[in-house]
């Protein structure tokens, strides 16, 4: 079996290596001293990968002037352009960064076309030393491939091991592949297929793993843990990002508790475990909430999704500072909270919903709005909506593609608007943003109506 190790920069990803811990700014790229700032409290964070956003030829002048500011502070994190509808930009920021993150379904709308813009970005990223991602996005997969296969995971793994074939047709092996999704079943199913069949080929390239889309808080956090662990338990994937609507700084130590879980430099804090007819009683004693509920979901994330187990209770107790600065125990036997995380888990799983299921992007430099005050808001006006999927997406850019599993979508259009989505359709365009949520209530209430009248 040959093993592939991808190099960005000084970082090496790949079998043999430690999980490399990256995460995305949310500045506008243009903002260059914006994103310097950020830039450095990511690194400062601990960021090892920090991926920008580059939707044009002013955004790659731009991470030129990124990059050498941030070389002259002394700081040698590489930078990962993210390039979607332009091979030309792709081509342009290889150029500039240590690694290009490109979109099989929206590289180039003509197939053909695309293999030869492909061979013309390996040639630059073969004479720089720059690395190539391959990030397929469920939901995005391009027209072609979703005629051939659906919008299925099989068509994911099938859209990356063509794009792999083109690697090795011009030779070029310095590659990470994703294959990301907001649902985690249909997440780990993907990469499951695409290492299978790796194995199968006898080639193994390196894989990122995420998330997308995981929202916030708490869900987003079990969401994503949930998905990444249930892989890395199981050996595959070499570098995570943990993707919060949140500030992407808070990314980096659930990444890192994660990584450092599977890469052996941690264990878990769970002090005893019964399973009795495929129900789970786990206590705990861990150093804060969020150490808990990341263990939870690295402990029993992949037997839920794998329905080896069906449910799960908790006890034991978790650290807060006291009013007096000193460690104190908040304890979970019998309480709200410890039932509240359990359901949290078990819709991450997809086995239970307890509330609505809600995909939302990070944000990036494409993102026109308040994405995070918005979907915290959307949150708080819609959580009765019981097994509803509700999307708040940043841009009309890879939105509508990507929240391909929502009933309902609000998805920002730029310059104060908004477009209103009920699946994959828009039944609204150029919502002022003041309305929107009105608006989007509005059309869940008239359709929940409907459908009564009609059942």
């Amino acid at each position: 079996m040959r093993h592939i190790v991808a190099k960005a920069g000084d970082v090496m990803i790949g079998h043999g290596h430690p999980i490399v811990v990256q995460t995305m700014c949310n500045t506008h790229t243009a903002d260059i001293e914006a994103s310097v700032a950020q830039c450095i409290r990511l690194h400062e964070a601990g960021a090892q990968m920090i991926r920008l956003t580059v939707p044009g030829m002013r955004e790659v002048e731009a991470l030129r002037e990124i990059r050498d500011r941030l070389r002259a502070e002394g700081i040698g994190t590489p930078l990962v352009a993210d390039v979607h509808f332009s091979s030309e930009i792709a081509i342009a920021a290889a150029e500039v960064v240590e690694k290009v993150r490109i979109n099989p379904g929206n590289f180039h709308h003509n197939h053909e076309q695309a293999k030869l813009q492909f061979s013309r970005l390996v040639q630059v990223c073969r004479r720089r030393g720059t690395a190539i991602r391959i990030g397929l996005n469920h939901g995005s997969l391009g027209q072609r491939i979703t005629d051939l296969y659906g919008n299925t995971p099989l068509a994911m793994k099938e859209a990356a091991a063509e794009w792999l074939d083109m690697c090795q047709e011009n030779d070029f092996y310095n590659v990470v592949v994703s294959l990301k999704a907001s649902n985690t079943i249909v997440m780990v199913e993907a990469y499951r297929l695409l290492y299978e069949e790796m194995k199968r080929r006898g080639i193994i390239f390196p894989l990122h793993l995420g998330v997308t889309e995981a929202g916030n808080g708490d869900a987003g956090r079990m969401k994503s843990a949930t998905g990444i662990a249930a892989l890395l338990s199981e050996g595959i994937g070499d570098t995570i990002r943990v993707s919060l609507t949140e500030d992407p700084a808070n990314e980096v130590p659930v990444a890192r508790h994660i990584a450092d879980r599977f890469d052996g430099r941690l264990h878990s804090t769970m002090t005893a475990v019964k399973i009795e007819n495929r129900e789970v009683k786990a206590t705990y004693s861990a150093p804060s909430r969020e150490i808990l509920l990341l263990d939870m979901a690295c402990d029993f994330g992949r037997r839920l999704l794998d329905r080896e187990i069906d449910g799960i209770s908790i006890g034991g107790e978790y650290m807060i500072t006291g009013k007096d600065g000193q460690p104190a125990p908040v304890s979970l036997e019998g309480t709200e909270e410890a039932a509240y995380l359990c359901d949290e888990l078990m819709q991450a799983a997809r086995r239970r919903f307890y509330r609505p299921e809600y995909i939302a992007c990070p944000g990036c430099g494409r993102t026109m709005y308040s994405l995070e005050a918005t979907f915290n808001e959307v949150k708080r006006r819609t959580a009765h909506l019981k097994g509803m999927v509700i999307a708040v997406m940043g841009c009309i850019v890879n939105g509508p593609g990507e929240m391909a599993d929502a009933d309902w979508g609000y998805v920002g259009e730029g310059n104060g608007k908004v477009s209103i989505y009920r699946g994959k359709n828009p039944v609204m365009r150029h919502v002022p943003e003041n309305e929107a949520i009105d608006c989007l209530l509005k059309l869940i209430e008239e359709a929940e109506a409907q459908n009564e009248a009609s059942a």
